[in-house]
Parts: structure tokens; C-alpha cells; sequence
């Protein structure tokens, strides 16, 4: 992939998260400075190595899981990337809820209360032998899951999100699980993004957000990773 290429798909995922339709050649034309032929040209050949898709024959496109594994790579290669990912009152406003509950209980609940806030998505948070959960009406009220079907494949995820994160243990210190990457759910078009951290109850404790595979990946990777951190040092 040539490095223009590179900041096409970025920008496809980027914007598809925003607006929730395919992502047009005219748009990113502007946004480059280039004719709209140079665009489609470089977005086919994007579409043939897999990184997007056209999912309607007159729309723009939109990126493919492989799409979303490149780019999330690419953010964790970053230099310094934590100060890119999402901004200082998102951080803040999660700062002063976590350090102001009290004991463990509490905290790890503000920080995913916070989480569901912030990113309006689910979020949860493993507390002892219990999985605490908030934000489910956000995350079926996203487009993707309007139908039945979606939702009950959503709700199969969340189901065995438990015991699989007891069983699995991801050892990461942030895991990112795309769509069909996801160990369970595999056509739920979710995306588990999970950091692991120290409590008093496990020190393999378990905050993450769970949302559609359209989604920024960018702030929510590191408001997850943020949130990890922060009730590690509230805690310890």
C-alpha cells in the first residue's frame, strides 16, 4: 500500500465513523486536493487488495475488517500516540469521576459510566467474578442494528462476553478484537476493544468498550487504555 493510499483509508474510516454512509470519491478529492479520477482510481485499488468495499453499485465505499486491522495497526505504531488519540477533557472528565467514588466498587463503575458517555457505545468493566455493563441502548440503537437478526447476534456477544474473558484472559495490556476477529460473535459486526488491568479483586481485571466495527478508533483505544490506568493508580 503506497503511503497516499495509506491516508485514503484513513480517511474512509474516519469519516465513515462520523457520518455512518459509504464515503464518496468527491469528498476525499477535496480533502486531498486531487481529481476525483486519481481518488477512485486509488480507492479500486484499495477495494481489490480488501481494504474497503462498494456496498451498493452508485455508493462511495466503505472500509472491510482487514481495512480496520491496518488502520488500528497503524495507530499502535504511533510514536507517542496516546496524546493523539482523544482529547484532555474526555481524559478529565474521567479523571475526576474515578478518583472521586471511593472504593473499587464504585470506581471501576464510574470509569465504565464514563466510558458509555464519552463514546456512546456499551461499556463494561469485570468486577471480581461479575461483569458490570452499561450503555446497552446505545449500542442497539446504532444503525447497523436495526434488525432482529443483528440484535440477536449482538445480544449473543454480550451472553458469553463473561466467561469468555474469564476463560480467554487476553494478555494484552490493550486488545482490539474487529469484527469477524472477535472470538465470539463473530457476525455480530461488533468490535471488543479491551484493556486489562490491576484491582483488588484480580489482577486480570477487564475495562473495554464494545460498539460497531464503524467506529473512531483512534479516541476510543486510548480512552479505553486511559481508563485502565487511571483505576490502576486510584486503586494501588
Amino acid at each position: 500500500m503506497t503511503d497516499r493510499q495509506s491516508k485514503i483509508l484513513s480517511a474512509i474510516i474516519e469519516q465513515y465513523a462520523e457520518v455512518a454512509s459509504p464515503v464518496g470519491s468527491l469528498l476525499l478529492a477535496n480533502l486531498f486536493g486531487v481529481s476525483s479520477a486519481t481518488i477512485r482510481s486509488e480507492m479500486s485499488q484499495l477495494e481489490e487488495l480488501g481494504y474497503i468495499e462498494q456496498p451498493h453499485t452508485s455508493a462511495g465505499r466503505i472500509p472491510t475488517d482487514k481495512g480496520y486491522r491496518y488502520y488500528v495497526n497503524q495507530v499502535n505504531d504511533l510514536p507517542n500516540s496516546e496524546t493523539k488519540l482523544f482529547s484532555n477533557r474526555s481524559t478529565r472528565a474521567i479523571d475526576v469521576r474515578v478518583q472521586g467514588a471511593g472504593e473499587a466498587t464504585r470506581a471501576i463503575k464510574s470509569a465504565v459510566n464514563s466510558l458509555v458517555e464519552i463514546t456512546q457505545n456499551l461499556a463494561l468493566a469485570t468486577i471480581g467474578d461479575q461483569l458490570y455493563m452499561s450503555g446497552i441502548s446505545n449500542l442497539f440503537g446504532q444503525p447497523e442494528f436495526t434488525s432482529g437478526a443483528a440484535v440477536c447476534e449482538v445480544a449473543q456477544l454480550l451472553d458469553n462476553l463473561e466467561p469468555w474473558l474469564r476463560e480467554a484472559q487476553p494478555n494484552e495490556p490493550l486488545s482490539v478484537y474487529i469484527g469477524h476477529e472477535n472470538p465470539i460473535g463473530k457476525t455480530s459486526g461488533c468490535s471488543l476493544i479491551v484493556s486489562r488491568f490491576r484491582s483488588p479483586y484480580s489482577d486480570r481485571s477487564y475495562i473495554g468498550v464494545v460498539g460497531p466495527t464503524r467506529q473512531s478508533y483512534r479516541q476510543v483505544m486510548g480512552l479505553v487504555s486511559h481508563a485502565g490506568r487511571t483505576l490502576e493508580a486510584v486503586m494501588f
